[in-house]
């Protein structure tokens, strides 16, 4: 993939998934994201073009995107199927991992993921080998063997001290997804039922490397369970269509073109999620939000 190619990308994810894009001297094909924050499957057909080469099919959140829709809608049109899984480790759908659907899943281990090293890390699964073989040489200044270099590679090798963190922590992983899916459990169960919740979807398996909520006043209420020691977060506040370095220069409105996206970034809240959450603390968390929002007196927005 290179100049002149497209890539389709989803219009909400983190700035990595297009700039990987960009950085081949291709165009990211922008396509808005449902009520999941996911890849839309119905809008990419549209977005497919001559130039088209792949799409890139974002886990946000570690919910699973319709990958077991979107890879026919590729192969059907001769496209490359990428899983961006970097929030998804241990998401599935119909007891199938993510990372296993399209020709190749990238996986990020900074350090705030489910299964994270020390520093920087990350790597790719696929079941092409000469793909496989093409990513190794890449990799390690594009060499067959030492000293043999046949194209130009980079440096991205893995740490053997970031490796050997991983390899350690591995083993725990399930154990962290189940608190991680109780955690999620028990914030359906308390939180009140005027708050938008991620849309549960039969046969898959959610992560939780973030539990997203969505909520009309979301600056004010953020503000105000911060006062309380509640920490919260926003990923993202704004769609990649909507920053300067990814804005339509032709001047096409974002907010009509990607209206999911639009609706997402100004209400969704990031709420406490982790392996460290224990029962407590997200009762605390839930019984502070439903207080703030059964106030009399209603928040600034």
């Amino acid at each position: 993939i290179g100049p002149g190619d497209e890539v389709i990308v989803p219009a909400m994810t983190w700035i990595s998934t297009a700039e990987a894009v960009s950085r081949m001297g291709a165009r990211p094909m922008f396509v808005d994201v449902g009520l999941d924050a996911c890849l839309e499957p119905g809008a990419i057909e549209a977005a497919i073009t001559p130039r088209t080469r792949a799409v890139i099919a974002v886990h946000l959140y570690g919910q699973p995107a319709a990958v077991d829709r979107i890879r026919p809608l590729c192969d059907r049109h001769g496209l490359r199927l990428i899983e961006d899984c970097a929030q998804a480790h241990g998401a599935s759908i119909a007891g199938r991992r993510v990372g296993n659907w399209g020709h190749v899943g990238t996986f990020s281990f900074f350090p705030g993921k489910n299964l994270g090293a020390f520093g920087d890390a990350g790597c790719l699964v696929t079941d092409d080998g000469e793909l496989a073989e093409q990513c190794r040489r890449i990799g390690n200044h594009g060499q067959v063997a030492k000293h043999d270099h046949r194209r130009i590679g980079r440096n991205s090798r893995l740490d053997g001290l970031q490796a050997a963190v991983l390899l350690a922590k591995l083993p725990h992983l399930e154990r962290w997804l189940t608190i991680r899916r109780a955690t999620a459990r028990r914030y359906r169960e308390l939180l009140p039922a005027s708050i938008q919740l991620p849309p549960p979807k039969t046969g898959e398996e959610h992560a939780y490397h973030l539990f997203v909520v969505r909520l009309a006043n979301r600056d004010a209420i953020a503000a105000a369970l911060g006062e309380q020691g509640i920490a919260t977060a926003i990923h993202y506040p704004a769609g990649l269509p909507f920053l300067s370095v990814y804005r339509d220069p032709g001047g096409t409105d974002p907010e009509r073109a990607f209206p999911g996206c639009h609706g997402l970034q100004s209400t969704i809240l990031s709420l406490p999620m982790g392996d460290h959450m224990t029962a407590e603390r997200t009762e605390r968390v839930a019984a502070a939000l439903g207080a703030l929002l059964a106030a009399p007196s209603p928040l600034p927005r």
